[in-house]
């Protein structure tokens, strides 16, 4: 399994999640996912749905 992913949402680079011991840690790549920085997820497929919500403006109810 893979260290780090690129996560993209329609087109756009949202940031890349990189794991470490507690999960994987979110990096935004630009202010418009800056609310996901520094998030913990279980994984890159929930990284990538947190990213999708954000932009879609759904509600971020977000589990770490």
């Amino acid at each position: 399994m893979s260290d780090c992913y690129v996560i993209e949402v329609s087109s756009q680079t949202a940031g890349i999640v990189v794991r470490d011991t507690k999960g994987y840690e979110f990096f935004a790549a630009s202010h418009r996912f800056q609310a996901l920085e520094g998030r913990i997820f279980r994984n890159a497929r929930e990284a990538e749905r947190a990213a999708r919500r954000l932009l879609t403006g759904q509600d971020l109810q977000l589990a770490s």
